[in-house]
């Protein structure tokens, strides 16, 4: 053990995770590859959960913010006005918002996607004076209580110490076994009982739902299942909220998740990968017939990092200001998805996810962590998702070149090989 993980381990709270799946300390990264303080170089397959969409310290970024810091801009200033973030918004309402016919009103929470999360709810709350919300199973929004009360995951549920209410969960598309084409079964559940006055369900402020789930194992809505969704907002007069902060800038091969499944929604919650190079930095998408907060009304005191507006704007214009990108994302996103089907035929599984979100479902935990942890031993940083921790997942840097995604989907296949060698010898 060297002194640094000593020191980690002797001082640093156990509730710390992704370290000890990777016991070495980093010191540098570039791209897609973290170099560890020994000089070995891993190829990054996690990037921040997401939060790394452009790789690591993208040059453009890092110099904008660089000329920022030399020049005195403010690093702090709570929601005051300030150059950097009057920059960010006129580009996020010229590159992301116009292009695409949308209107919005953009509220910068706090600093994570669970401060997004929970300014949404709070305000579909205040909108509709209603209290419920419905969730879908598997969902993940966060771990604060009002973001956690979403979230379906049990062990993370269980720390709350206290009753998760205000939420009735659904099940999510193509959960419920020998479910419609559509996989809508548990929506057309609610919609009957919506429709019935004697049922004791009463319409909900909001429905919240991920596209794609990220840490519920990679399960996907279709679009049929998302227009049927919203047409059930529309109809009870309840509020659609999307969750875009893991599925969103570019992961799925558009800037929004939703982008080709013709809906509307009334709140968008975004965070990781907005700051373009993983500052922290979150933000809320209201249509502006509901931003009807009151001044101050949903604060704290790190809404709006002037840093990662300096950095959010260089990545808009950087990667967004036409199809370019997204182009070449749908062409890598159908690359991986081919790589992984390949491996997954051969030892009998199957993949999940759409895009560059996509993973390979082995069946159990066990197995996905002993995959991971051989991919580690052979220079690849990989995890698990899923109800069970049973999805191998790949969150690759969508600007990660060509000939290093393959080299990391290589180091996938032999771990594949390898984990499955030592079962048959077992």
């Amino acid at each position: 053990m060297s002194a640094a993980i000593e020191t980690f381990t002797r001082r640093e709270s156990e509730i710390r995770s992704y370290c000890r799946s990777f016991p070495t300390v980093f010191e540098r990264a570039q791209g897609a590859e973290l170099i560890a303080e020994d000089g070995r170089r891993y190829i990054d397959f996690l990037a921040g959960c997401s939060t790394l969409n452009y790789g690591h310290n993208d040059p453009d970024m890092k110099l904008a913010l660089v000329d920022y810091i030399l020049r005195d801009g403010v690093t702090h200033g709570l929601d005051m006005y300030t150059d950097a973030k009057a920059a960010f918004i006129e580009a996020f309402e010229e590159i992301i918002l116009k292009p695409r016919g949308m209107d919005y009103r953009l509220q910068f929470t706090g600093p994570t996607g669970a401060n997004a999360v929970e300014a949404a709810l709070k305000l579909a709350r205040k909108v509709t004076g209603r209290r419920q919300v419905v969730a879908f199973t598997n969902g993940f929004h966060g771990v604060t209580l009002g973001a956690l009360a979403c979230t379906g995951n049990g062990y993370h549920r269980g720390g709350a110490g206290l009753p998760l209410d205000g939420v009735m969960r659904v099940p999510y598309d193509g959960y419920l076994e020998n479910d419609a084409a559509d996989g809508a079964g548990g929506l057309a559940t609610l919609e009957q009982m919506l429709d019935d006055p004697s049922s004791g369900m009463e319409a909900p402020a909001a429905f919240i739902i991920e596209t794609v789930q990220g840490e519920g194992g990679l399960n996907v809505a279709s679009a049929e299942f998302m227009r049927r969704l919203e047409k059930l907002a529309r109809k009870h007069k309840s509020l659609l909220i999307v969750d875009d902060i893991q599925a969103g800038c570019g992961r799925t091969g558009s800037f929004f998740s939703f982008e080709e499944m013709d809906i509307s929604p009334d709140i968008i919650t975004m965070a990781k990968s907005l700051s373009g190079m993983g500052l922290p930095f979150a933000m809320a998408l209201l249509k502006p017939e509901h931003d009807i907060w009151g001044p101050a009304e949903h604060n704290g005191t790190f809404r709006g990092n002037n840093h990662a507006f300096v950095t959010a704007r260089v990545a808009l214009e950087k990667f967004w200001k036409d199809d370019a990108f997204a182009e070449k994302l749908r062409a890598k996103g159908d690359h991986l998805g081919k790589r992984l089907a390949e491996i997954a035929e051969k030892h009998g599984y199957a993949t999940k996810g759409r895009g560059m979100f996509r993973g390979i479902d082995v069946g159990d935990g066990e197995t996905a962590s002993a995959i991971c942890a051989a991919c580690f031993e052979r220079g690849l940083i990989i995890e698990t998702s899923g109800a069970h921790d049973e999805v191998v997942k790949v969150l690759a840097p969508l600007t990660i070149k060509q000939e290093q995604l393959d080299a990391g989907l290589d180091i996938v296949a032999e771990a594949f090989a390898k984990i499955h060698r030592k079962a048959a010898a077992a």
